[in-house]
């Protein structure tokens, strides 16, 4: 009985630390030009707007020491055609 007691919390433990979601800035980190980004992996990238010209996209990313970042910048936009 005690090993299926201790089965099954070593079980739900296991899965709660799972379950916790990823704690994300609720406000994006505008970029500025030779800001040091600690890039570990890229989570999430928004779309580009259909506009030609400049547009703001997102990148959510996590660093090297395991946090999660909302980063702001500007790309064209993908409705520009030659």
């Amino acid at each position: 009985m005690k090993k299926v007691l201790f089965l099954a919390l070593s079980l739900m433990a296991s899965l709660s630390a799972y379950a916790q979601e990823a704690v994300v800035a609720t406000e994006a980190v505008p970029y500025a030009y030779g800001m040091h980004l600690d890039v570990a992996k890229v989570i999430h990238i928004t779309p580009t707007a259909d506009v030609c010209g400049p547009t703001p996209v997102q990148m959510t990313y996590r660093d090297s020491h395991g946090g999660t970042h909302l980063l702001e910048y500007s790309v064209i936009g993908s409705g520009c055609t030659n």
